[in-house]
């Protein structure tokens, strides 16, 4: 998380990625090409069953502005500009999907040593506001995540968090789902020379009274090659292998199978991002 608590969605981030980032079941591809002015322009395509899509975008950096756009095979145009820092610890978020008239969309967010902030409001005429805060520092963090539906005066979200960091360790605890979830999550680094770690996230629902829990380790063989894998309490495991082959070209494949219907088919993911 760095120095200082971070924003709300970093409460809990490391675990998260441990368990779910990277592992797939549909087959993907992108290439990322520079432009002689600097812009850079990723082509992509993922293969979900019989369906295939694919989207273009670019994203050009001209001193502290950040302009990504992107068109998919649905004939949507998202642009995104970010400021960053026009006033220290500020950054300005602009977005908008067109031909969604009602998706244009400003947040601004600030970071200091003892807070993280991030508001954001729709520009619309009627729009839905979000407000997220984090207080406290790198070791101790409390936070919060609320949505109020100015069209309806209704909150449609409420989250809490309360986040616990070390050298080696970290463990999160949060209330989601309008205080329905609760989810805790622990990291904690193993060896740091391999990058060796292992994560657990358990969650519970109040209303179905139903628990979740999924546990994973991860291990690095080499520098450029890691592996990954997890099993849930559903008797789902899965395991991946990502291997860095050139800098920041990176192949990925992933299996998934149900250990209580072994005869069922695996499920396989492949992912191969080729940058020069």
């Amino acid at each position: 998380m760095g120095k200082g608590p971070g924003l709300y969605p970093d409460i809990g981030r490391k675990a998260r990625d441990l368990l779910y980032r990277d592992y797939q079941s549909d087959h993907k591809f992108s290439l990322t090409t520079y432009a002689a002015n600097g812009v850079a322009i990723t082509s992509s395509g993922a293969k979900k069953g019989e369906l295939f899509l694919a989207d273009v975008s670019t994203k050009l950096i001209n001193k502290n502005i950040t302009t990504d756009v992107k068109v998919d095979t649905n004939s949507k145009l998202f642009t995104t500009i970010t400021i960053d820092e026009p006033a220290p610890g500020l950054k300005t978020i602009f977005s908008f999907i067109v031909p969604d008239q009602r998706s244009g969309k400003v947040e601004l967010q600030y970071l200091q040593e003892y807070a993280g902030i991030s508001t954001s409001i729709g520009l619309t005429a009627s729009p839905v506001v979000n407000f997220s805060g984090v207080a406290g520092n790198d070791t101790l963090a409390l936070g919060t995540d609320v949505s109020f539906d100015t069209a309806t005066g209704n909150f449609t979200k409420y989250n809490a968090a309360l986040s616990f960091s070390s050298s080696d360790l970290i463990a999160s605890l949060t209330l989601n789902d309008k205080a329905d979830t609760l989810t805790a999550s622990y990291y904690h680094t193993v060896s740091p020379l391999t990058n060796t770690a292992v994560g657990a996230e358990l969650s519970h629902g109040f209303s179905s009274n139903e628990n979740s829990l999924t546990i994973g380790t991860q291990h690095s063989l080499d520098p450029l090659t890691t592996v990954k894998a997890r099993v849930n309490n559903a008797g789902i495991a899965s395991a991946l292998l990502q291997h860095e082959w050139r800098p920041k070209s990176v192949f990925t494949i992933s299996g998934e199978v149900d250990t209580r219907a072994i005869e069922k088919s695996a499920k396989v993911g492949l992912a191969l991002a080729l940058k020069p």
